[in-house]
């Protein structure tokens, strides 16, 4: 009989300890919502609000000139790069997690079209380097306005 209480103890006591979760060092994000699928040129704006949690802590530059959030227009070769301030101390190593809402620069058309129709991919880079993975937006709509 001690035997059995001994054995249920130890099941309840293994059943108890959970393993906590270990968030990687290399970040990670997810789109949330974009605030409008269509916008005039030059006019109106467009607001990404995406969550990112990282195991380490070493997203953001203190120097406003040194980019961490890419964001590559579909209709063009190469990213636009952003400032994201830190989001933990520097220095230290510790998980963090949270959503960040960014707005992209004034929105135009590259042809001579009324409308163009486009998408966004975005993605992290840390203090270590590392790269965040991508989400693509839908597509969003740029109108000629109508001046």
């Amino acid at each position: 009989m001690k035997i059995l209480i001994i054995v249920i103890g130890l099941v309840f006591l293994f059943a108890a300890c959970k393993k906590e979760e270990v968030m990687p060092a290399t970040p990670e994000i997810s789109l949330l919502s974009v605030s409008t699928q269509s916008v005039v040129q030059f006019t109106d704006r467009v607001s990404l609000r995406f969550a990112y949690k990282d195991g380490d802590g070493d997203l953001g530059q203190v120097d406003p000139d040194d980019y961490t959030l890419w964001v590559k227009d579909a209709r063009l070769n190469t990213a636009d790069g952003y400032h994201i301030p830190p989001l933990a101390p520097e220095g230290e190593a510790v998980p963090i997690q949270g959503e960040l809402t960014m707005e992209l620069n004034a929105l135009f058309l590259l042809g001579n079209s009324t409308q163009e129709e486009t998408t966004y991919t975005v993605y992290l880079t840390d203090r270590a380097g590392n790269s965040s993975n991508t989400f693509v937006t839908g597509a969003i709509i740029i109108l000629q306005d109508s001046i």
